[in-house]
């Protein structure tokens, strides 16, 4: 089994997650730590960079459904990006593109947070 990492960084105004590997529910806790996380701190703008994601279980899904109602009553979001398509075929199996932002590139992701900030930034 692959190892699992959760990366996090912060620019413009957005808080990356990058993660790699395989997130099931054995490794699904470093997910929930990195959200809740960002949560005590009050950031609640959120891209989940998914480039290096090579597998992910219901109980990594879960985390996500977990999460998202928080960070959207405090004006924010989770909008994910970069998933290959065997990653991308799991979220849209379960209706995920539905509920989620998902971009090609986390570029776009940032940039889509920056549009709704606005010039008062």
């Amino acid at each position: 089994m692959s190892e699992f990492k959760v990366h996090h960084r912060e620019g413009e105004g957005v808080n990356v997650i990058e993660l790699k590997g395989y997130l099931d529910a054995h490794t699904a806790t470093d997910l929930e730590t990195a959200f809740q996380r960002l949560l005590n701190d009050r950031k609640y703008n959120i891209v989940v960079n998914c480039r290096d994601l090579t597998y992910i279980s219901s109980a990594g899904l879960g985390v996500f459904m977990a999460y998202i109602e928080d960070v959207r009553k405090n004006r924010g979001d989770i909008k994910l990006t970069n998933m290959s398509t065997k990653v991308y075929n799991v979220f849209d199996l379960l209706g995920f593109p539905i509920l989620y932002e998902i971009y090609k590139e986390e570029q776009e992701a940032v940039r889509k947070f920056n549009e709704h900030a606005g010039p008062s930034r």
